[in-house]
């Protein structure tokens, strides 16, 4: 079987995660999460999101969920089987245990990754985990995440909006039929990314957290690499 560009994209960024997701679910609480004061049913929420689209895309590549298909029930069965087996294990780790409601919340990631799926394709609905992350993680601690990790903020930052830019250039492409090297797409492909980056921004000064403009400055310069490495490539194609 001859798989899809979206699922080879899918498979190789669901290869590490999947691994990655587990190794953070079953060591001791890290210090510097506690003192972050980490919501960690949003952090559940999250992560089954992304584990969810991830597989589902792995599995379909650019279709949609058909609910009166056996696909997205075998893929939620998986999900659901994984989540207990995951709270199960987490009863052995220090500082850890079993938490219904954290499975209740790896639930309700997982079912919203399949009715975004429902509606959307591959490129829009992983814009808008993407952007439901990048949301979700500037705004899930009550602390300032430079503070307490500040080199990780920065990946965080550079990776996350990077990862944004691509997904919103894919969807400009598809939907807007708008592509480089026109000044059309120069405008629209800076200006999602970077409309979606203020609002992020605003929502955490006016909620209480410090406006750091080095984040806005290093989110904005991997937006901006990201759509001069487009525009370049295009342009030399």
């Amino acid at each position: 079987m001859t798989l899809s560009h979206q699922q080879k994209i899918a498979a190789c960024v669901l290869v590490f995660y999947w691994p990655g997701l587990f190794v953070l679910a079953h060591i001791p609480i890290p210090h510097v999460v506690q003192e972050a004061d980490v919501s960690d049913k949003s952090l559940h929420f999250l992560a089954y999101l992304i584990l969810t689209f991830l597989i589902w895309s792995t599995v379909s590549g650019d279709k949609k969920v058909k609910w009166r298909r056996a696909a997205p029930w075998l893929v939620l069965f998986v999900i659901v089987m994984y989540g207990i087996l995951d709270e199960w294990l987490q009863n052995y780790v220090a500082g850890r245990s079993c938490d219904v409601r954290d499975f209740l919340m790896d639930l309700a990631g997982a079912l919203t990754g399949l009715i975004l799926s429902s509606f959307l394709t591959f490129w829009p609905a992983g814009l808008l985990v993407a952007a439901t992350f990048i949301f979700g993680i500037t705004n899930v601690t009550r602390a300032n995440l430079a503070d307490l990790l500040p080199v990780t903020n920065v990946v965080f930052h550079l990776l996350a909006y990077a990862i944004l830019t691509v997904l919103w250039i894919q969807c400009v492409h598809f939907f807007l039929a708008v592509k480089a090297p026109k000044a059309k797409w120069l405008i629209l492909a800076l200006a999602g990314p970077t409309g979606f980056l203020i609002i992020v921004k605003l929502f955490s000064a006016i909620t209480g957290k410090d406006l750091a403009l080095s984040d806005i400055i290093i989110a904005f310069g991997a937006i901006a690499a990201v759509v001069i490495g487009f525009y370049v490539r295009r342009s030399v194609c």
